[in-house]
């Protein structure tokens, strides 16, 4: 599966905004922080489906909860 730029722009957003390392990314997220890094760092777009569904699903909680 493919993410969006505006998929990688909203992960790269709110790990701003919550001020969080990578490994605390990965560890909130379920994705491997090595992943982590070349999506964020690299621009890296292609990535497996359950890679997908777990950046996907984290933003959505992000997003929508009243934090």
């Amino acid at each position: 599966m493919k993410l969006s730029e505006q998929q990688v722009k909203a992960l790269k957003r709110k790990r701003g905004e919550l001020n969080l390392t990578l490994n605390e990314l990965a560890n909130n997220t379920g994705v491997n922080r090595y992943t982590l890094g070349t999506i964020i760092n690299h621009d890296r777009r292609k990535v497996q489906q359950r890679t997908f569904l777990k950046l996907n699903d984290w933003l959505i909680d992000q997003y929508t909860s009243l934090k």
